[in-house]
């Protein structure tokens, strides 16, 4: 019976808990290595234009709950969520026509528009701090939970309660959908064959007849829905606040560059590596333990590191694969 609780102690806060933010940090990470594999590039905006997408969609959102729209038990954000994608593509298709195309036809270095980026990330972060204010801001409505750790007690018999919250359990099937559509539209469509091509060899694409404006557009509208979507879902599962998403900044990258950088399934095996890596080392396991050696009666929390230090996990992790595998796990094109 003690295991049992230790298995459902240990699902409850870590092992689902990171899955859950382990989806958003991989729909991050693919807009990142998107961009660096199709225009080639760093974009350190990315996570204001998550914020940017959030901020649209929860703008949306609270306009629906005050008109009384809603999804029932589910979150009315998930309603508000095209409009917020919509909004976030508009911004980033006005951002690449007023700064990055000019690069683009100065052909300008890589590290040039990666410092512009930076410039739009300040602009972006402003902007949404402008419009929506620095604080948290909640707009989760419906039902909390899937199932209580009340009811998986009385169900189950144990001590031990495991809460699944409706949020997590949005989150996985969301990503799980989100990424088999975009490897269907990167495999099947003939536009998504046209980014692999242009990611591939660009001056090969532009003489098989490859629109490379049209490859950018398409490019950029994918990030918007990837961005919007991530952003969303971790405003969902935590709570929205404009410099949250300045720091996810970090762990979004370490995803990227761990799995491979402009590798596509690899950023999703960095984002579960980097947010299990996260989790597992600021939990405190002294629960854990007591219900594995019941003999044993820790006299601290057993805990690696505090959680506020959990962005420090990614920064670690980073400089080890930067130093010894720049290319990452699934070798993916050099930092």
């Amino acid at each position: 019976m003690d295991l049992l609780n230790a298995i459902v102690a240990l699902s409850n806060f870590v092992l689902i808990p990171a899955i859950a933010y382990g989806s958003q940090l991989a729909l991050g990470a693919l807009g990142v290595t998107l961009i660096y594999g199709i225009l080639r590039f760093s974009n350190f905006a990315h996570g204001d234009t998550m914020a940017f997408g959030a901020m649209v969609t929860i703008l949306i959102t609270w306009w629906m709950q005050s008109a009384g729209i809603s999804l029932g038990p589910l979150p009315t954000a998930l309603l508000a969520l095209p409009f917020g994608i919509l909004g976030c593509i508009a911004l980033l298709l006005f951002t690449d026509r007023a700064v990055y195309k000019f690069y683009r036809t100065q052909k300008a270095k890589p590290v040039i528009l990666v410092i512009v980026s930076m410039g739009v990330m300040f602009i972006m972060n402003g902007l949404v701090r402008f419009v929506i204010g620095p604080d948290d801001q909640r707009f989760a409505d419906g039902e909390r939970f899937i199932i209580s750790a009340r009811t998986f007690r009385e169900m189950t018999g144990l001590d031990e309660g495991l809460a699944f919250r409706t949020s997590q359990g949005i989150t996985i099937v969301t990503a799980v959908v989100v990424v088999a559509a975009l490897f269907w539209f990167l495999n099947r469509t003939r536009t998504g064959k046209s980014m692999r091509a242009y990611s591939d060899n660009e001056d090969l694409a532009l003489l098989s007849g490859i629109n490379p404006e049209r490859v950018v557009m398409y490019t950029w509208m994918l990030v918007a829905g990837l961005a919007t979507i991530a952003g969303v879902l971790y405003g969902l599962d935590k709570s929205f606040k404009p410099f949250t998403y300045f720091q996810l900044l970090l762990p979004i990258f370490a995803a990227a560059i761990v799995g491979g950088l402009g590798n596509p399934v690899g950023a999703i095996a960095g984002g579960f590596v980097i947010a299990f890596s996260e989790v597992t080392i600021t939990y405190a396991w002294k629960k854990v333990a007591g219900y594995v050696f019941p003999a044993w009666e820790p006299d601290g929390l057993i805990q690696l590191l505090s959680t506020d230090y959990k962005f420090a996990v990614s920064f670690v992790i980073l400089l080890i694969v930067l130093l010894f595998k720049p290319t990452g796990l699934f070798k993916g094109k050099a930092v």
